[in-house]
């Protein structure tokens, strides 16, 4: 009969309904810029900004003529495997150098930003962009990045920086412009986690246009708001993706942040992603990498970063502690795990660890 009990008193116990708990994240060292992390993230852009292969170009071919070297086709921005990533990499040298005027390796990369950034460069660049088959190159991922170059030069009050900027503007003009006609035709945003991720596109955009083209900003402020004001319950827990680089539901939160006054955001937050305020990591967990020679897969690396640097941004505005945790974790998951030797994340990834890295204060 005891024994019948204490099986009773097991099987009661099994049964009886739990409540999970808040997930926790233990508080850990946030990233900042100093001598160690830049001379550590630097050299990532700097090795192949000059690099022209491995090469991926994305091209439409008019005929025959359109079959060119990478340095042909894009004087400016021939390395670093893509367009794009070499955009994002003249970013990030520009970004060290600014932040640390001081910076031991300066004048080397000033150099090698002198040589690629000259007026004749861009012009050619602006020339591809303008041929018929290709004037949606790069819509609307590297548009952005390029953007956030120019924001960069215009922000950085030194004789270097007016030169690059001077010459950069026609393409910046061109950009700004293909930005403003193409946004009112899309009629729904895209969603995924990859490069035509609209809010990414536009956020970054927004960041620009709110300090040099009035126009520009009026587009993207509304149609963020037709876009996305009133979404809801946004699936986080779905994510990530396979191959994804960027959460979108974290950037689209990030995107509305910048639009709506502060009060109105977390009204918004709180429908869009209910209960993310209260146990972020509840939600989120680190993204694992199993083979970072493989670039699809090296895109998680990339994920971790562009998700602490939303969770910077949305934690730092509303003081969000368990915010900036979690940004911490991802973060410090992925960065030293970039020097693994392999280009598939190399060519790329210092980028987004710094753009993080500048979010985290």
């Amino acid at each position: 009969m005891k024994k019948f009990c204490v099986i009773i008193s097991l099987l009661l116990i099994a049964c009886t309904p739990t409540t999970k708990k808040d997930v926790e994240i233990v508080p850990t060292k946030k990233p900042s810029l100093n001598v160690k992390s830049a001379n550590y993230l630097y050299h990532f852009a700097f090795d192949c900004i000059d690099q022209e292969y491995p090469n991926k170009l994305g091209q439409v071919l008019g005929n025959g003529s359109y079959l060119k070297e990478p340095s042909e086709l894009h004087p400016a921005f021939y390395g670093c495997f893509d367009w794009h990533s070499s955009v994002h990499g003249h970013w990030t040298l520009l970004n060290i150098i600014k932040e640390m005027p001081n910076f031991e390796h300066k004048e080397e990369v000033l150099e090698k930003l002198k040589i690629n950034l000259t007026k004749e460069n861009i012009l050619k660049e602006v020339a591809y962009f303008d041929d018929k088959h290709n004037k949606s190159f790069e819509r609307t991922y590297g548009w952005a990045w390029l953007l956030k170059v120019s924001e960069t030069l215009q922000d950085w009050n030194t004789e270097e920086a007016k030169l690059m900027h001077k010459n950069l503007e026609p393409l910046v003009k061109l950009i700004t412009q293909k930005y403003i006609e193409f946004l009112p035709k899309l009629t729904y945003p895209i969603r995924v986690g990859e490069h035509p991720n609209t809010a990414f596109g536009m956020s970054f955009a927004l960041d620009y246009a709110k300090k040099y083209s009035p126009e520009l900003e009026e587009i993207i402020i509304s149609k963020s708001k037709e876009y996305y004001l009133n979404d809801k319950g946004c699936p986080i827990t779905w994510e990530p993706g396979g191959f994804d680089f960027l959460s979108p539901c974290l950037q689209e939160a990030l995107l509305m942040m910048k639009v709506l006054p502060k009060n109105e955001f977390k009204t918004w937050l709180d429908a869009f992603l209910p209960g993310f305020r209260e146990n972020p990591a509840k939600y989120l967990s680190v993204a694992k990498v199993s083979d970072r020679s493989d670039g699809k897969l090296a895109h998680l690396d990339g994920l971790n970063f562009s998700r602490a640097w939303c969770l910077y941004e949305i934690g730092n505005a509303l003081e969000n502690t368990k915010m900036l945790n979690l940004a911490n974790k991802h973060f410090n998951y992925s960065y030293k795990k970039m020097d693994s030797g392999e280009y598939a994340g190399a060519h790329w990834l210092a980028s987004f660890a710094l753009y993080a890295v500048l979010k985290s204060n």
